[in-house]
């Protein structure tokens, strides 16, 4: 029997994307229509972002470990969070939580060694481009990091809370995105992380400048091979 699944929200196009993937790609092994159990509980995006832009990331950690006892009381194995940024509270939070976690950015650095990329460039809000979520967890698999510059940040963090977070995908800023990517490969990146749970959602990896690898997605994989042990 498959492990129970917890998801622990954050922005609601990230969130949708983890379980739909889950349940998408399941049943390739599993079955026709089957998938683990899925239990996910998000506070308001609102909730999280008083903390953050107050910079107190131990009230981000409560509301984390809050949504992680009642995914367990549901049922839920372990728990994963389809949001980047939050997983600066991440090592406050997982020392109180009752039911293990997967980290986001360890799953995008396995998928990164195993595609054998050494120089990532960061995409996602600026709490998470500046903050150390990515550089702390690239260095156990020896690779780099570097981000956009701070204008491309600010504009970045722009489209993501007042576009993408919303379900709003305008071209001229999936274009924007291809421009900034096209500025780290020229700044030596061999690939770039969507670091932001949305951005997959506009970065099409087929004419991205450079290989792309996304965070949301390969979370979701990776609960999914922790649920059935693999």
């Amino acid at each position: 029997m498959a492990r129970h699944i917890g998801i622990v929200g954050c922005s609601a196009e990230g969130a949708a994307l983890c379980y739909r993937t889950i349940c998408r790609e399941a049943p390739k092994e599993m079955g026709e229509h089957t998938h683990p159990e899925v239990t996910m509980h998000t506070y308001p995006l609102s909730d999280y972002m008083d903390h953050i832009r107050a910079g107190d990331w131990d009230k981000v950690a409560e509301l984390m470990i809050s949504s992680a006892e009642k995914v367990a009381r549901a049922g839920a194995d372990f728990a994963v969070c389809p949001d980047n940024t939050i997983h600066q509270a991440f090592d406050i939070m997982k020392s109180r939580s009752t039911i293990p976690w997967l980290h986001i950015a360890e799953a995008v650095g396995e998928e990164a060694k195993r595609r054998r990329f050494k120089h990532l460039g960061i995409l996602g809000t600026r709490y998470l481009m500046v903050g150390p979520v990515y550089p702390d967890a690239l260095k156990t698999f020896h690779i780099n990091s570097e981000i956009p510059d701070q204008d491309d940040q600010e504009h970045i963090n722009e489209i993501i809370f007042s576009e993408l977070v919303n379900g709003i995908f305008h071209e001229r800023s999936r274009l924007y995105f291809n421009e900034v990517i096209g500025k780290l490969r020229d700044r030596g990146c061999d690939a770039v992380v969507l670091g932001c749970t949305e951005i997959p959602l506009i970065v099409n990896s087929k004419d991205s400048p450079l290989p792309t690898l996304d965070s949301t997605r390969l979370l979701a994989r990776a609960a999914l091979r922790q649920a059935l042990g693999q």
